[in-house]
């Protein structure tokens, strides 16, 4: 994972080497076709297959995806068992093809909440691809943007008590070190399906600068092609981090 991480750190500056992606739009889908909404759900792991296989050829290094957050356990909780069983699925079946295609998995967000047999499929799937060099696939799990933030304050904090942290020595840099995403590079691109101009609390701090592409696209229907676009218009921004108009 470090490979490609560090690889991704140093690519050219006209390139998203690290793409974020809220899939957005998997109940929209089932409803319009009359289907359960496990149905869309299952659908948009067919668009993640997708777009896993096409983003290295892309130039993409880094994937991040927000697969459950934090308010997603407010669904009802037959859908909530039912993505979880999903994740299961998708991990126990995925993993083979990620391993030869050499895609590492990582996560984000507080992991230690979910089902056992969903942790535990999670811990076998990591421990298979961590040898992974063409992509690091994160899955943002039970995450959300302040939580995180919030979590992180908590360990600056108690470091800071301890004596082992020096108030003077906390800044952005310091900071970030202690966010579930600490030794990666902030979201060159962040990418919204189904047509919501939103955060929704995914990557608040990583994303001061990340550049936005929304598509009215749900998510479902999101293919390589979709990211193709994404990235192309990305390619004709000029990322000015604040300094100058």
């Amino acid at each position: 994972m470090d490979s490609v991480t560090n690889e991704a750190a140093s690519r050219d500056r006209d390139s998203a080497s690290h793409v974020a992606i809220i899939m957005d739009g998997n109940g929209r889908w089932a409803a319009r076709r009359g289907l359960p909404r496990e149905a869309g759900h299952r659908a948009g792991i067919e668009a993640l297959r997708r777009v896993v296989r096409a983003a290295p050829n892309l130039g993409v290094r880094i994937l991040t995806v927000y697969a459950f957050s934090t308010e997603n356990w407010r669904r009802p909780a037959s859908e909530v068992s039912a993505l979880m069983s999903l994740l299961v699925e998708f991990l126990d079946s995925e993993t083979p093809e990620l391993v030869a295609e050499g895609v590492a998995l990582g996560t984000i967000g507080d992991v230690t909440v979910l089902p056992e047999v969903s942790q535990q499929a999670l811990q076998r799937a990591l421990a298979k691809t961590a040898g992974g060099h063409r992509l690091l696939l994160n899955l943002a799990l039970n995450y959300g943007g302040r939580a995180e933030i919030v979590r992180a304050a908590k360990k600056l904090a108690s470091g800071v008590a301890a004596g082992a942290i020096r108030l003077e020595a906390v800044t952005e840099e310091r900071f970030a070190q202690f966010l579930d995403t600490a030794g990666l590079p902030d979201p060159d691109l962040l990418v919204r399906a189904s047509g919501e101009e939103r955060l929704s609390n995914f990557l608040l701090w990583q994303s001061a600068y990340t550049e936005l592409w929304v598509t009215n696209t749900l998510w479902p229907d999101f293919g390589a092609d979709h990211l193709e676009e994404a990235l192309a218009a990305y390619r004709t921004r000029e990322r000015r981090y604040g300094s100058h108009a």
